[in-house]
């Protein structure tokens, strides 16, 4: 059995995508994470190479070091911390969780991911929330009281001004005329 790392698999439409894709191409696959492909059987060198390009066009790729794959586990925890499991941002902290997630020790991770991303772990996890925020102020489902809450800020001042730290506007403004990235190019 193989387990292949990939990189940009960020929600369940990227999961999907990559199981399309192996079911198009005919590679027999057990479970599929953010992140990961359990794979039935090795692939050949050959089928490997045109996965990788067929990941490609999709916007992912194959991780083949072991220093990229720990720092797109981190990311994919973040993602699932902040995109679905927001109750566990209350039960955890971020290094807890990170450190059950991906199996190794948060200091170490958090100097690789400085070096390899440029920016640290605290900062990529508000980039995030701030993401977050954005989508569950476009819902329009919520109020910015209930965002805080759900995304474990300790005021709606805290979420106001990190955002506005972030976006240059608050969230009000945000509400009016806000656009969101996409979580690959966070």
């Amino acid at each position: 059995m193989q387990t292949l790392r990939i990189k940009n698999m960020v929600c369940d439409r990227c999961i999907m995508s990559v199981k399309q894709l192996l079911d198009t191409s005919g590679i027999a696959y057990g479970n599929i994470t953010l992140g990961t492909v359990a794979l039935e059987k090795e692939l050949s060198e050959a089928e490997e190479a045109q996965l990788s390009k067929d990941l490609s066009n999709l916007g992912f790729e194959l991780l083949e070091d072991k220093d990229s794959q720990y720092v797109e586990a981190v990311k994919n925890a973040i993602t699932k911390l902040i995109y679905q499991q927001e109750n566990a941002l209350m039960k955890y902290t971020i290094s807890a969780y990170i450190e059950s997630e991906v199996g190794k020790d948060y200091k170490w991770l958090s100097g690789l991911f400085s070096m390899k991303e440029e920016t640290t772990i605290e900062h990529y996890v508000i980039a995030q929330k701030i993401e977050r925020v954005k989508e569950l102020i476009s819902y329009n489902e919520l109020s910015i009281s209930e965002i805080a809450d759900s995304l474990h800020y300790s005021s709606v001042a805290h979420l106001s001004n990190q955002f506005k730290k972030i976006t240059g506007m608050t969230p009000s403004h945000f509400k009016t005329i806000g656009t969101r990235k996409a979580l690959d190019k966070i």
